[in-house]
């Protein structure tokens, strides 16, 4: 069946309960869909990058890992490939290794920004099932520049946390469960862009967003333009993070480039308080096993229970660790606070 042309444009984030979703979601999907499909699904930079096969047998539409320099086809679906930035430039896709943001490449947000910006009221953002809030400021973004919000109901999401957190955040104009949201597209695409009476002018903060997701040097991009200061370093490279308001919500990003929401950031700090505090274990530990070694030592060349003090600060260290491992074991499950109402879940992402 041949494509009718739509002048639109859908992008798709999803997370944690994704691959799920996102079958559904295509096997539901008419052969003709008029308008092109770009998807993001969280995933590690090891992937093996196997979505593009499951979403082809799962519906009628053909998807394949988006390839840098791809003309954007009604009808067809494209999958962010792993460890790269899924962006949309002019009539075409664009792969980037840009910063990671949320703790993610590819991410969500950087997709969802770079359609705004050039799709604007005829780009449709959609967020499935997923932890934290990646994806928000990408939706309001599309709600900026006069594009269509869609999220799937919380209710109806294997992990509700980040259609939750885009409602909050984005003037989502339709909140619909999984087995709708096909419908709703074909809908939509199939009618003209409602443009605005005033053409809505990009702002220079996406632009610069838009770049940094490219590989463009932040600096050069105009980053420190974007927020003052903050009080808190980079988790990942220790610069120090600008401060940015969105709406009513305080996102971070640093020098370099890597973004994170105010949730990202708690989740990366969060396991970064774990992570010292096994390294501080294995330390103890390791000054223990030299504490002891050096006390036989002393003891077999040299007057023998010379080395008690030697090894009674090991058997101190061990205890000291003891404690510090019973501490970190017993410790509940972290939940990352949202800033913006409820806790979101504290499954990982």
């Amino acid at each position: 069946m041949g494509h009718s042309s739509s002048n639109h444009l859908v992008v798709i984030g999803a997370s944690a309960g994704g691959i799920e979703a996102l079958r559904d979601f295509v096997n539901r999907l008419p052969a003709d869909f008029p308008a092109p499909i770009a998807i993001v699904l969280h995933m590690s930079p090891q992937s093996p990058g196997i979505l593009s096969g499951i979403l082809t047998r799962s519906g009628k539409l053909p998807a394949t890992n988006a390839r840098s320099g791809e003309r954007l086809n009604p009808g067809h679906v494209y999958i962010a490939p792993p460890d790269f930035h899924l962006l949309i430039e002019p009539g075409r896709l664009r792969l980037a290794k840009g910063p990671r943001e949320n703790r993610f490449r590819p991410a969500i947000d950087p997709l969802f920004r770079s359609a705004a910006q050039v799709y604007g009221p005829r780009a449709i953002g959609v967020i499935l099932s997923g932890n934290l809030d990646d994806g928000s400021a990408g939706l309001w973004t599309i709600k900026r520049m006069g594009g269509i919000a869609i999220v799937q109901d919380p209710n109806d999401a294997l992990f509700p946390a980040m259609p939750e957190n885009a409602i909050r955040h984005a003037r989502v104009d339709h909140v619909v469960p999984l087995r709708d949201i096909p419908a709703l597209l074909v809908g939509l695409t199939s009618a003209p862009a409602v443009e605005p009476a005033t053409p809505i002018t990009a702002p220079p903060d996406l632009d610069v967003e838009v770049r940094i997701a490219g590989e463009e040097d932040p600096i050069k991009a105009g980053v420190i333009h974007m927020g003052t200061p903050s009080k808190f370093a980079c988790p990942e490279c220790h610069g120090v993070l600008l401060e940015m308001k969105e709406g009513d919500r305080m996102r971070f990003r640093c020098h370099t480039g890597h973004a994170f929401s105010a949730d990202s950031l708690f989740a990366e700090i969060s396991d970064g308080i774990e992570t010292a505090l096994w390294n501080a274990i294995r330390s103890m530990q390791e000054g223990a096993l030299l504490f002891k070694t050096m006390a036989e030592h002393v003891n077999d060349r040299h007057q023998r229970g010379g080395g008690a003090v030697l090894a009674a600060r090991g058997d101190q260290l061990l205890r000291d660790a003891g404690t510090l491992r019973e501490m970190v074991m017993s410790a509940p499950p972290f939940e990352e606070p949202s800033i913006t109402g409820a806790p979101s879940s504290a499954s990982p992402d």
